[in-house]
């Protein structure tokens, strides 16, 4: 058997799932001073917002309109269930029928352990030694019991895509996941310092997408966090950290 060929894919396309019920609750959570989300779902099932859902599909609108040698040719997703509302949506809309989907489990949100559902006040006020601990050893860095770091974002999104190189080199992809490991994949592939990547938090707009192609050396960055899709629908454009 020959070994897989390590090459790069022709274009890598990272997709964060729109707004979603818990982006809302957040929100809500924030502007009234609460302490935790008002949420009964667990994270992995967290579904889209009505906004969400009409993100999704003006965004399945600007992939039908991109020129055919440029549509996304695979699509890798992660399995929470607001990312794959997001995914199906956006490959119905497009037209993107015949592009194979793999759930890839890699993809999904940072863990957030024992601080789930807890609001940056909330963090403060019942755990405030691990509050302390945080800002001392720095937010790349700090991982809540049962929870992860952005480190340890960084060596799942390191493996994600080695395995693209080695099983998808030459295809256009789809990601469609979350605002971390989205993040931690532009430090990777940009060679980002950790204070570089973590000063990006909450840039991740709904939605966006961040484009990547291959100029015969790698993949390099052609945008970061485009909402054109969602202007030019007039669907609304949020962003939550």
């Amino acid at each position: 058997m020959s070994a897989p060929t390590l090459g790069w894919p022709a274009a890598l396309q990272l997709v964060r799932h729109g707004e979603s019920e818990g982006n809302v609750a957040n929100d809500t959570a924030r502007r009234t001073g609460a302490a935790r989300l008002e949420i009964d779902v667990n994270d992995v099932q967290i579904p889209l917002s009505d906004t969400g859902v009409d993100q999704a599909r003006a965004l399945g609108r600007w992939f039908r309109d991109v020129a055919a040698d440029e549509r996304p040719t695979r699509a890798v997703i992660s399995p929470y269930v607001r990312a794959q509302q997001t995914a199906e949506l956006v490959i119905a809309e497009a037209g993107l029928d015949d592009v194979s989907v793999i759930c890839d489990e890699r993809l999904r949100d940072r863990e957030q352990g024992v601080l789930d559902r807890l609001t940056g006040a909330g963090f403060r006020e019942q755990f405030p030694d691990e509050s302390a601990r945080r800002d001392h050893v720095g937010k790349f860095w700090y991982r809540p019991t049962g929870g992860e770091s952005w480190a340890d974002v960084a060596a799942r999104m390191r493996a994600v895509l080695l395995e693209l190189r080695l099983t998808m080199p030459g295809e256009r992809i789809l990601v469609v996941s979350h605002d971390v490991p989205i993040l931690i994949a532009r430090y990777i592939l940009d060679r980002l310092t950790t204070d570089d990547a973590v000063a990006l938090s909450g840039e991740v707009r709904n939605c966006s997408v961040t484009t990547y192609v291959d100029d015969g050396e790698g993949l390099v960055l052609r945008s970061f966090n485009d909402v054109s899709a969602l202007d030019r629908d007039t669907a609304p454009v949020t962003a939550h950290e």
